[in-house]
């Protein structure tokens, strides 16, 4: 028996360091054949472990995967929260312990009701569960849909599975692949059999282009402002922002669609009308839409007033749009009559957010239809795909200055490129300090600015029309898939079982 497969401290340190290659497969690093090989040595370290052994394991490759890949949440503790450099480990260990629990379920239900005898169904199996873990993480108290193994593959040949039924189905297969290559060493022919069948009916979907262009060209410009996180709420230093965003903006040629980022008005829409009176007069005189991320205080129909972050539109573009998936800690604190004074981490300004209803409709810009995503909107893949559907161009704004000079922003911007792949349309992305970037309906960045500097971005983009299969469905279809998996390998794990004992 190998040594990963058994059970023991070494084994535990490999699984770590498995876990982390998935960190390596994503952006910046890109290596994504590392995210097969990742799930190989997990399923192989699986094989013959009971239930407790098992559940260890896996607890520690998740572990691997989130100190490697989620540790940059240090930046925004400590830089921008004020945690002495030690509270900030200690809360930032805490938190990549904390999500590797997501594993957990999957050592133990995998040692427990699934692993049979027979490979074939192991295969599918333990791609299935894997798959149904990633969709529960993104779901489970609000969710935290960072680093799916899928999104290794923005510019692979597996890409062209987006489309068809989203990140979690290149997930899928790419934990098939992990299995069947496992399966190579112990049974040859269902392990080749399997690889090939996965690649060869994958790889040809990246030729089919699913939309096609709703109009001509629309020439946009995405100011990045560069504002300091530790000056943007700052009173004494509205005005400075406010002049910047707007000196910015009239020294650029005309385009027809003006973005700036999230919360780049740092003050209530309310307070801000005359403002941005001034802004959308200048952009229909250039025959201009004019889109900005702006916080929103609005009242219920109890006429109780809520601060909402929210992105308005005017001049040629129209409409108004309050972020539904508000980001823990940052935007609302969990337990917040128990946390709130503890430390300057859980009283962060603006974290008093409510999140918008689920009934909202899109921004526009004469008749082409603007989906837009805020900030940690952009990482759901389901919830962007029911935007997706309704719109011709995609738009995600943010503020990553919370990341620092981290990988975080970079994985960030790899999420919306998938969105884009997904969807079949143009994505627009303005922050605050980078990375702003225009991506094609292939997940190509066609142009980024750099990051950490004031500038603005200039390009094209082309509004897209028809349904992408994964716009239509969902991830509907995958679920079923991997529930029927999921199902089979229990009874016929059950029956196994059964046989063994007698």
């Amino acid at each position: 028996m190998p040594i990963i497969s058994r059970a023991g401290w070494l084994a535990h340190f490999i699984a770590f360091i498995s876990g982390s290659l998935i960190t390596l497969s994503l952006a910046p690093f890109n290596l994504w054949p590392l995210a097969i090989l990742s799930v190989a040595l997990l399923y192989l370290g699986l094989d013959k472990l009971g239930q407790r052994a098992a559940m260890a394991r896996s607890w520690w490759f998740g572990f691997g995967l989130f100190a490697s890949g989620a540790s940059w949440v240090y930046v925004s503790i400590h830089q921008f929260g004020s945690a002495p450099p030690i509270l900030a480990g200690i809360l930032t260990l805490l938190f990549v312990a904390g999500l590797a629990l997501f594993f957990i379920p999957l050592g133990y239900l995998w040692a427990r009701w699934l692993r049979t005898n027979n490979a074939f169904f192991n295969i599918f199996s333990f791609a299935a569960l894997w798959v149904a873990l990633e969709i529960f993480r993104g779901w489970f108290l609000t969710g935290f849909p960072w680093l799916y193994l899928g999104y290794s593959q923005t510019s692979s040949l597996l890409r062209g599975l987006a489309p068809l039924g989203g990140v979690w189905l290149i997930s899928f297969v790419l934990a098939l692949t992990a299995t069947a290559i496992v399966y190579t060493y112990q049974h040859r022919i269902l392990g080749t059999a399997t690889l090939c069948l996965i690649w060869l009916a994958s790889t040809p979907l990246v030729l089919i282009n699913w939309t096609t262009p709703s109009s001509k060209p629309l020439s946009v410009l995405a100011v990045q402002g560069n504002i300091d996180q530790n000056m943007k709420w700052d009173s004494y230093r509205l005005s400075y922002q406010l002049a910047l965003y707007r000196d910015m903006t009239i020294a650029q040629p005309r385009a027809d669609l003006i973005i700036w980022p999230e919360t780049a008005v740092p003050i209530n829409k309310d307070r801000a009308e005359v403002y941005l009176a001034g802004i959308q007069a200048w952009a229909l005189r250039q025959e201009s839409g004019f889109i900005t991320g702006i916080p929103m205080l609005l009242p219920d129909e109890t006429g109780k007033t809520y601060y909402y972050n929210g992105v308005t539109a005017g001049a040629l573009a129209q409409g108004d749009y309050l972020k539904q998936k508000l980001v823990p800690f940052g935007e609302y604190v969990p337990l917040q009559d128990s946390l709130r004074g503890l430390i300057d981490f859980f009283d962060l300004p603006m974290s008093d957010f409510r999140p918008g209803p689920k009934e909202q409709s899109l921004l526009s810009l004469k008749d082409q239809k603007i989906a837009p995503f805020i900030c940690y909107e952009v990482v759901y893949p389901d919830f962007a795909a029911g935007l997706s559907a309704q719109s011709n161009v995609l738009l995600t704004i943010s503020n990553d200055a919370w990341f620092g000079e981290s990988i975080g922003p970079i994985q960030h911007l790899q999420m919306a490129q998938m969105r884009a792949i997904e969807a079949g349309r143009w994505m627009i992305r303005s922050t605050n300090n980078g990375i702003s970037a225009l991506i094609d309906p292939q997940g190509k960045v066609i142009t980024q600015a750099p990051q950490f500097e004031q500038t603005v971005l200039t390009g094209n983009v082309i509004p897209m029309q028809g349904l992408t299969p994964y716009l239509r469905f969902k991830s509907w279809p995958l679920l079923i898939l991997i529930s029927f998996l999921l199902a089979s390998a229990f009874l016929l794990a059950k029956k196994y079982k059964k046989t063994i004992s007698r």
